[in-house]
């Protein structure tokens, strides 16, 4: 499949993939998951200097104009790299948030820093018990004087240990899983009551629960009008979806590459795999796969930002549904068709068969995004 990019994309594309090829040491990339970071601050600069950081932001915030379609260029040569920086926590999710819901000021004060790598931002979606289920916030923000105080517990917040804002959705009114009612609010991770438990993920990324017990936001720290954040956050999260759908498929081409090399160096009885008729099917029911998923991400990257809350929540479950799908499918080929290296924790392949099984929980699995473009035709099934 041939994707129809503009000039502009094409050229970002190319730089992308050539910076991966010649310029990001993967060797390293399990002292850098290690690390207290997690990641090469030199790299984050680079993305800064290259321009990576302020794809989607408006020039007048020190961006290029771009959109979801130029994230998702990025978001395959990340996945292609196994690229572990806070591209999608900062640039998708936080710069996305903030440019949407911020004030003239906030986005001011914030938008330019993030295009310059000098800010990096996490959003703490979950909840214990709200499983993929944005509009279920326990978490409340008492008014007092000169702002607000937050008490709650936020689960899975990726990238948090290394971020300068946490953006914390908070309920102002409303009961637990009221749509009304609901804030967003950036809260200095390093404040009076919050509390950060750092952990790392499967995929070696980042991760931390955050425990908020009466912690002080001012006033000015709030993202937007007071309970009318839901909307952002979900479309916001939409955006994700398609992102990392386009990750998958950078992903998933590596493993395909993998796996064909493999195949043709691996010989049995004398002769290569690649020989062998049914091994060649599987190869190419995996590339049947990734192309799906990569024509799916990038189509909806493409029209997301003409699409209405419904359209654009319909064309991210879909991306999303089928990333889940055929992430694992292509993942558990590759380890197969490697046999036992393939199972070993220092071989590339299971590094990216990781990193695809986690993709598949962030923002909803595919079983979620199934039974969502369901509600979303047919609308929500009694009882569930």
């Amino acid at each position: 499949m041939t994707l129809v990019l503009t000039d502009e994309q094409r050229m970002l594309q190319e730089s992308a993939r050539q910076f991966v090829e010649r310029d990001y040491d993967r060797a390293k990339r399990r002292r850098l998951i290690a690390s207290e970071d997690g990641f090469d601050a030199a790299n984050w600069a680079q993305f800064a200097a290259l321009g990576w950081l302020g794809v989607a932001l408006s020039e007048a915030h020190d961006g290029s104009d771009g959109g979801l379609a130029e994230i998702a260029v990025l978001m395959e040569a990340i996945g292609r790299g196994l690229i572990v920086e806070p591209f999608l926590s900062t640039v998708v999710l936080g710069a996305g948030l903030i440019a949407e819901l911020g004030s003239d000021a906030q986005k001011d004060d914030l938008l330019p820093a993030i295009a310059a790598g000098a800010r990096r931002i996490a959003v703490a979606f979950g909840e214990p018990q709200a499983r993929y289920d944005l509009h279920d916030v326990a978490t409340r923000a008492e008014a007092a004087e000169g702002g607000y105080r937050l008490t709650g517990h936020k689960s899975v917040v990726i990238d948090a240990p290394s971020a300068d804002f946490i953006i914390v959705p908070a309920r102002t009114a409303g009961e637990t899983r009221d749509e009304a009612g609901i804030s967003a609010f950036l809260v200095d991770p390093a404040g009076a009551g919050v509390v950060t438990r750092p952990y790392r993920t499967i995929d070696g990324l980042r991760g931390a629960d955050i425990l908020l017990d009466g912690a002080f936001v001012p006033g000015d720290r709030m993202l937007g009008r007071p309970g009318g954040a839901l909307p952002a956050l979900r479309r916001t999260a939409d955006r994700a979806a398609i992102a990392l759908g386009a990750e998958a498929a950078g992903i998933m081409a590596v493993l395909v590459d993998m796996t064909g090399d493999y195949l043709k160096t691996r010989q049995q009885f004398g002769t290569p795999l690649s020989r062998f008729q049914v091994l060649q099917h599987r190869l190419v029911d995996m590339y049947a796969a990734q192309q799906a998923t990569a024509a799916l991400a990038f189509r909806a990257a493409a029209g997301f930002e003409a699409m209405d809350a419904a359209a654009g929540a319909r064309a991210a479950s879909a991306v999303k549904a089928e990333a889940g799908r055929a992430g694992k499918f292509v993942g558990q080929q590759a380890i197969q068709l490697h046999g036992a290296i393939g199972m070993t924790d220092e071989y590339e392949a299971g590094q990216y068969f990781k990193r695809l099984s986690m993709i598949d929980t962030q923002f909803g699995n595919t079983d979620h995004h199934l039974r969502r473009l369901a509600d979303l035709k047919y609308g929500p099934v009694a009882g569930r």
